[in-house]
């Protein structure tokens, strides 16, 4: 079924960003294969098996353009937007274990090819590099930041587990949840930025304010492309949400918008697991009855607009406008 979502200009893109920071990226990548390296053979083939599979690194590139942006001139960045690509890869190995997914950016997930063993353990090896490094930097705050943020993502996660299958879930528990699960790591990716430099305190709050509410409009846009979305484009299969039974928006908006019939719908599907060959269209069909595809990318936006508010703060910039090209790019993009 084809379904329409009112995304933004399609030439949206974050090329500018990339070519800001692509010195720094260079640096960033190379301390990111220095620091999967093992004695043990298989932790950097899981390892590199995921981080040289094409994603776009948006995360660290996010602590690097904030710490040009506020006027760092050390090299604790090039450290700290590492250890924040650790961070994310080794959520992406726990994540694809806990939802038995078999698909990531495209390729067959590395438990699929290792095992949930070795996915679990190799994405404890990243977590605890990204630690090394963030003692390395010397900084407490950014120390304590990026602590914290992996404290609240593991409690995202947990809460996601609570929130599965459980068709009762309202938009501000799950909103509670992505904030947790996905926006937490972009806020503390932009938040470390400005502490390095010793910015002003309404900076830093700034810089995580940008980052909390992009990276909740990032989450709700992935929300809408498992429905709406094209496999080849995704790197996973369309619908792995509604067979895993995953409670997102546009099921929170459809449930509640729907009749007695429809909520049966739901809840056989998402909460007894009971899916049939036809149910995923019918999903679609249903979403697209009650515009819950179309008004979840209109929170994304609203979310990004917050975002690019957060930067009204700071003078005008390549580097501002960079970003808030971003936050356009992260709302309209259709993988």
């Amino acid at each position: 079924m084809a379904v329409v979502i009112p995304f933004s200009p399609a030439d949206a893109s974050i090329d500018r960003l990339v070519d800001l920071v692509t010195p720094d990226m260079e640096r960033v990548n190379a301390a990111i294969l220095s620091r999967t390296g093992s004695d043990v053979t298989m932790i950097p083939e899981v390892a590199n098996h995921l981080i040289s599979s094409g994603g776009k690194r948006l995360r660290p590139m996010l602590t690097l353009a904030m710490a040009g942006l506020t006027g760092y001139s050390g090299d604790g960045h090039i450290k700290l937007a590492a250890a924040v690509e650790f961070m994310h890869t080794a959520t992406l190995l726990h994540d694809d274990v806990v939802d038995e997914s078999e698909m990531r950016r495209g390729r067959l997930a590395a438990r699929m090819l290792w095992g949930n063993e070795a996915s679990v353990l190799v994405g404890d090896f990243l977590l605890g590099q990204a630690f090394k490094m963030m003692v390395e930097v010397g900084s407490l705050r950014a120390l304590e930041i990026l602590s914290s943020a992996a404290a609240v993502i593991a409690e995202g996660e947990v809460m996601q587990l609570d929130a599965a299958k459980n068709t009762a879930t309202t938009e501000d528990e799950y909103l509670a949840v992505i904030r947790a699960k996905t926006a937490e790591l972009f806020a503390a990716a932009c938040e470390v930025g400005p502490v390095l430099t010793n910015r002003p305190k309404a900076e830093a709050a700034a810089c995580r304010s940008f980052g909390m509410n992009l990276g909740v409009a990032f989450q709700l846009v992935d929300d809408a492309l498992d429905y709406g979305g094209k496999a080849a484009k995704l790197g996973k299969n369309v619908g792995d949400d509604f067979r895993e039974g995953k409670i997102t928006l546009p099921v929170v908006l459809s449930f509640r918008r729907g009749g007695e019939t429809e909520r049966e719908f739901w809840i056989r599907t998402l909460e007894r697991g009971e899916v049939g060959d036809s149910d995923l269209e019918t999903a679609v069909g249903l979403m697209t009855k009650h515009r819950a595809l179309e008004d979840t990318i209109k929170r994304a936006q609203h979310y990004g607009a917050i975002a690019c508010d957060a930067l009204a703060l700071f003078p005008d910039s390549e580097m501002k406008r960079a970003l808030e090209e971003t936050v356009e790019f992260c709302t309209a993009r259709t993988h």
